[in-house]
Parts: structure tokens; sequence; C-alpha cells
């Protein structure tokens, strides 16, 4: 089992000021306790999935802000679809807040798609809703 320490000390790096609040190690924990969930990465950037029935859903993807706009997100979200493929996955599926720009252009430059729109699902960082933007991609 990694560092899972680690991994929640990446995911609050990365998610500072926005609208997910970060997970525990205790959480992690949790979701890797299921047979159905992965984790692909290293504590600098790693991707966490839930595979079920063919479709896998990106539960999250964190690089830590000393690492970003070195590709590693791109790298992970291919490694994270490999292994989807792995997992007999056809269809992947994710939800990402509509302000976080930098993240839509990631999944949006990797093949995914705006399928449907959740209205208020996050809270900003100043309380005021935010939209979350479901999206899907065939694999591989």
């Amino acid at each position: 089992m990694p560092d899972l320490g680690a991994f929640a000390t990446t995911h609050a790096a990365a998610f500072a000021g926005g609208v997910a609040r970060p997970w525990g190690a205790a959480e992690f924990a949790d979701l890797l306790a299921s047979p159905l969930v992965f984790l692909v990465g290293d504590a600098r950037a790693f991707a966490m999935g839930r595979a079920v029935a063919g479709e896998v859903e990106l539960l999250t993807l964190a690089t830590h802000p000393d690492n970003q706009g070195k590709g590693l997100g791109k790298a992970i979200l291919a490694e994270f679809h490999a292994e989807a493929l792995r997992r007999g996955c056809d269809r992947a599926f994710l939800e990402v807040a509509e302000n976080n720009a930098t993240a839509r252009g990631l999944y949006l430059a990797s093949g995914y798609a705006q399928v449907g729109r959740r209205p208020a699902y996050y809270r900003g960082t100043d309380g005021h809703p935010v939209a979350a933007l479901l999206l899907s991609r065939t694999l591989p």
C-alpha cells in the first residue's frame, strides 16, 4: 500500500482554493478497500478511479503544484485510461468544476466531451455555487 498520507498532502495542495474538498489519508484508504477502485501514479501526480460494468469513473486526479506544467497530468490520465482498459472498461466518465479551466483543458484535449451539467454541484471558497460538468469519452 502506498503512503496515503503523501497522496492526501498532494490532493490538499492541488485543490487549495478550489471547490473540491481535499481528501484525507483515511478517505483514500476507505476507497481503496474496494476491489473496484484503483490508483495510478505517485505522490507527485495521481489518479483514482472506480471500474464497474465496463465503465470507469475518474474519482480524482491531482498534481502537486510543484509538479504542475510538466505534463504529468496528461501522463497520469493516459495511465488511468490504460488501467481502465485492463479492467475491461470501454467508457470513461468524470465530473469537473465548471470554473476549473486547467482541468477542463486537460480533459477536452484528452478526448472527453461534455455530456451533462449539474448546476450548483460544488461550493466555491466564497460560498457561491459552481456547476459540475459531466464529461465522457470512449476508450481507448
